[in-house]
């Protein structure tokens, strides 16, 4: 039960509005607040900022 207390799943959308997810863990210890990532979104073919979802 700890395991997923620590490192909750959480999903990645995209803020180029496509709609577009990734799922990855993170710990909650290190990253309590919402956590934003620069990956590639295929939607548009390009990078953009991810902002976690709840």
């Amino acid at each position: 039960m700890a395991h997923t207390d620590i490192r909750p799943v959480v999903k990645l959308r995209s803020t180029a509005g496509t709609g577009f997810t990734y799922v990855t863990r993170k710990n909650r210890r290190n990253d309590p607040d919402r956590m934003t990532l620069r990956k590639y979104d295929p939607v548009v073919r390009r990078h953009v900022a991810f902002r976690e979802e709840r």
